[in-house]
């Protein structure tokens, strides 16, 4: 007896099979979903990677569940390989069963053993509730956790995404949610049984939730903007912790020039405020630079930009927000952000005008000195180059965190004339010590000739005229990339937060 099957049968059945799953939760669910102003799984990574190169895995995982309920799959980003998953809220909405664990786990697996980036893109519903996923069976999370530090990990928010599925967000390197997303542990159903709340989605942890408490990263206002913003980060970045990052060739706007507007932008007076933002417009290479988590930490800029055509992390004070003083969130932020820069090799550029640490007793009761702390171990273990201005003042731990202190490894450090910097301000010592008005006046001209007294000392390589900064710190770099003569290697680093 032979087998009458032909080619062109199977092929058929197997096209069959593919086209019920691209058909998502079926038209009317997937018309609902764009009514509301969103894309679905399959449009969000086709909008996200180049056009016609997305490659699925596990299509037909999850049988009659189309792909259940997770695309996964590979592509580019500006010619470059990254790993992708897309909950389908359509299907079952987004949750998780053993397959599309399964699916997940397989998705980080590749991005760590192909050393390409990770994305996920959010909206579901958690495990399904059915127990097939107990028992000693790999979770995704474990292959996930094995990503960070070795390859860039971005979470994008697309909808409602509660429970294990939500977990990626907080282990990744960056997490951006679109007006649409929300994000918790347990949705409003669970809270309302477990503790009598009823709350909604948005309440419970929509935009106005997630961003304070630094969870989320950005936000975007629609699921288009939150795709392009992930490639736009991604661009910063290498492949993984085995490559150090893209470079451009210099040309007119990147090569050197001199700031003299940081003349007119800085003030002299230490009590007048000015907005950090517009001296990193002017020192790097344009001012399309990439700010993270702008609405958490405000008195800390964490920003992505170029300096002669490399990618590089900046930590600026901003002294428009508790006049530069770092408090608890801002460190927090900082340490996140250092310990991801370090991972992937980016030089990190200090931009320091801070009083010093957040005093006061609601400050001491957010945890100040144990976020300073990390912060400060962040940047001190960080293995990139590593370069330093002083524009203005730095006191006390404050100046250690954004690394005013002699042997930690920089490439270059440079203060402005009439810097002034020690444990603490001379009009806080006045008060503290009761000094007498002629000591006051002795400490405050002692405190304006710090940067002078510093640099006779090697405190600084140089002091430098505000118009020079720009070309300070691209001479440093440039003469510090030549270090890297040797292949790029992760570093040992500990658990990043948030």
């Amino acid at each position: 007896m032979t087998n009458s099957q032909t080619w062109d049968d199977t092929l058929s059945d197997l096209e069959r099979r593919r086209a019920r799953v691209h058909e998502m939760g079926g038209p009317e669910r997937v018309a609902r979903h764009r009514d509301k102003g969103k894309l679905d799984a399959r449009a969000r990574i086709e909008h996200l990677l180049d056009p016609g190169t997305f490659q699925e895995f596990g299509t037909l995982v999850g049988g009659e569940v189309a792909a259940d309920a997770i695309v996964t799959g590979s592509g580019l980003i500006e010619g470059s390989p990254v790993m992708v998953g897309a909950e389908d809220f359509t299907t079952l909405a987004g949750s998780i069963a053993p397959g599309s664990n399964s699916k997940r786990y397989r998705l980080a697996e590749l991005a760590v053993r192909n050393r390409v980036p990770l994305v996920m893109l959010l909206e579901g519903a958690g495990f399904r509730p059915s127990g097939d996923h107990y028992g000693r069976t790999p979770t995704d999370l474990l292959a996930q956790a094995r990503c960070s530090g070795k390859v860039p990990m971005v979470t994008g928010v697309l909808g409602a995404s509660a429970g294990h599925g939500a977990l990626i967000a907080p282990v990744s390197d960056f997490a951006i949610m679109s007006a649409h997303g929300a994000i918790f542990t347990a949705g409003p159903p669970v809270v309302k049984v477990s503790t009598g709340e009823d709350i909604s989605k948005e309440d419970l942890g929509g935009p106005d939730v997630a961003l304070p408490s630094g969870l989320i990263h950005n936000l975007a206002d629609s699921d288009e903007a939150v795709l392009d913003e992930i490639r736009r980060y991604l661009s910063y970045f290498p492949p993984s912790a085995w490559s150090y990052p893209p470079s451009s060739a210099l040309d007119g706007s990147t090569g050197p020039r001199r700031t003299p507007e940081l003349l007119e932008i800085i003030s002299r007076d230490n009590r007048r405020t000015y907005d950090m933002r517009t001296v990193l417009d002017t020192v790097f290479d344009s001012a399309d630079w990439f700010e993270v988590q702008p609405e958490f930490g405000r008195a800390i800029i964490c920003a992505l930009a170029h300096l002669g055509g490399h990618p590089v992390a900046v930590v600026a004070n901003q002294p428009q927000v508790l006049a530069g003083s770092i408090d608890a969130d801002a460190a927090d932020k900082a340490a996140h952000f250092i310990a991801v820069a370090d991972a992937f090799h980016l030089p990190i550029v200090f931009l320091a005008d801070n009083p010093g640490m957040l005093p006061g007793s609601e400050s001491e009761l957010d945890g100040v000195l144990r976020s300073g702390a990390r912060m400060f171990v962040a940047q001190t273990v960080a293995t990139t180059l590593k370069l330093h201005v002083t524009l203005r003042k730095a006191y006390g731990f404050g100046s250690m965190v954004m690394s005013l202190i002699s042997f930690d490894n920089q490439v270059g450090t440079f203060a402005y004339p009439g810097a002034t910097m020690g444990a603490m301000s001379a009009a806080a010592l006045s008060s503290a010590s009761n000094a007498e008005q002629d000591l006051a006046a002795s400490l405050r001209e002692m405190e304006l000739r710090a940067s002078y007294h510093s640099a006779e000392h090697m405190g600084f390589d140089e002091l430098i005229s505000p118009a020079e900064t720009r070309n300070a710190l691209l001479s440093s770099l440039q003469r510090a990339m030549y270090a890297r003569q040797a292949p790029a290697e992760p570093v040992a680093r500990s658990v990043i937060v948030p």
